[in-house]
């Protein structure tokens, strides 16, 4: 499986193309998230990430049914594995938000990624990058420390983040095993079905609503079916451990869209942490061009 071989292997292909593809999920997924949240207060975070899940999968299906049909029954075990992580993962994302701002919640849903990062690593320059990242990510999250954090918001949070390190894990055991979309699009409609129950019976007759569905639609392109499809992509071309260190622009990328579209202005302090978790992802990006020596 290419994309489950050791980080050493480096990056497959061209750089630039893994970069941009990390780099459009991380700012389709920011930008889905703010457009979710203006559903809440019709549907409910699980009658939102329901109609996530429903509509990603539709959308998914009409690009690739060609690659579901190529499916084998030997994966089917671990599409659905990926599936049941996608459900739990984003409706933990979405309590969060619902409780905690979207630059907290991602702070502390980041070290997941971060998890991956360090324990996947076979060098130790690999552990200055990640180190680098998580400086980056507790100066982003200004709450910290204030007194001012939902607890069960932060617990939210935190398996949303164990969930992610294992939704990336799992995207690059299935990249790996098939090619194009078939497998996350089976995923996806698993998600929705595990997560219909919940979202049915919170969001109610407001799930007919056309401008929750409209709205909807738009949050399963941007925060489900264009980021993810791009993830699968990437972790073809980059090792574990590097895509898990270049996620640390996530919670930078959530704090420029706060400021962008919600309003909500940027100190010195946040500036630097941007700066360093840029400096994290392009040390990651370097190391894995780079072929480890053999004592690594």
């Amino acid at each position: 499986m290419a994309t489950t071989s050791a980080p050493s292997a480096g990056i497959r292909g061209n750089p630039a193309v893994a970069v941009g593809m990390v780099a459009g999920s991380i700012s389709s997924v920011q930008c889905g998230a703010a457009l979710a949240t203006t559903l809440f207060d019709r549907v409910g975070p699980a009658g939102a990430v329901f109609l996530r899940s429903f509509f990603a999968a539709l959308i998914l299906f009409a690009v690739a049914r060609r690659d579901v049909a190529r499916l084998r029954r030997a994966e089917l075990r671990d599409v659905a594995l990926f599936g049941v992580t996608l459900a739990a993962m984003n409706l933990c994302f979405y309590e969060a938000i619902d409780r905690l701002p979207l630059g907290v919640v991602v702070t502390f849903e980041f070290t997941g990624p971060l998890a991956v990062a360090v324990f996947g690593s076979h060098r130790r320059r690999d552990l200055v990058w990640a180190g680098l990242a998580a400086l980056g990510i507790v100066l982003l999250s200004g709450d910290f420390g204030s007194g001012s954090i939902d607890v069960f918001g932060a617990v939210l949070a935190l398996t949303a983040g164990a969930l992610w390190g294992f939704y990336i894990l799992l995207s690059a055991r299935i990249g790996g095993r098939s090619e194009g979309l078939g497998g996350l699009t089976v995923a996806m409609a698993i998600s929705a079905l595990v997560l219909a129950p919940s979202g049915i019976a919170v969001g109610g007759g407001e799930l007919g609503s056309a401008e929750v569905l409209a709205r909807a639609v738009g949050v399963g392109l941007l925060s489900s079916a264009l980021p993810y499809a791009l993830e699968i992509e990437a972790l073809r071309r980059l090792p574990n451990a590097v895509f898990g260190v270049m996620m640390s622009l996530e919670p930078a990328v959530a704090a420029l869209v706060g400021f962008v579209a919600l309003g909500q202005g940027l100190d010195a302090i946040e500036a630097v942490a941007i700066a360093l978790v840029v400096a994290a992802s392009a040390g990651a990006l370097r190391s894995a061009a780079t072929p480890a020596p053999r004592d690594a």
